[in-house]
């Protein structure tokens, strides 16, 4: 089975994306690199947000990653995870970053597989702001295979 169908098991779905200011996703040769996509849930992690709503909050940019990746590319098929950028609004002392980007790179995994197109270089930062208060924000790099 392949990525396509195993994200539409997980119950993902690709509606039709429209052109915005920014491109979300862009093919140079065969790399596929994605904009910062940022999370609905706004708020800090270590202040008035938990780790587990992070988690919830990087799962959900994964998701938008891929519809913007499947838009791009026509399907997930054929396709390798190989850097995350996960970047987590939070309080000074917060050091779970770390947990929070986990439900980016989980979803990945499921989707691509945990050690085979799934398995992936990852940053996880800590950030004082992020744009419009978002908890998260994820962008992404993919090799066309």
């Amino acid at each position: 089975m392949g990525a396509e169908q195993r994200a539409k098991d997980l119950g993902l779905e690709f509606p039709p994306q429209t052109p915005g200011y920014l491109n979300l996703c862009v093919k140079t040769g065969n790399l596929l690199m994605t904009s910062g996509h940022v999370s609905d849930m706004k708020g800090i992690l270590g202040s008035n947000l938990t780790t587990q709503q992070g988690y919830e909050a990087a799962k959900q940019c994964a998701i938008k990653i891929l519809q913007s990746v499947h838009h791009r590319h026509g399907t997930l098929d054929g396709l390798k995870v190989l850097k995350v950028l996960g970047c987590v609004y939070s309080a000074p002392d917060f050091v779970e970053q770390h947990l929070v980007i986990n439900g980016c790179s989980d979803l990945f995994h499921q989707v691509f597989g945990k050690e085979t197109d799934g398995y992936h270089a990852r940053s996880a930062l800590g950030f004082a702001a992020l744009p419009t208060g978002a908890a998260v924000e994820v962008e992404a790099i993919f090799e066309i295979t």
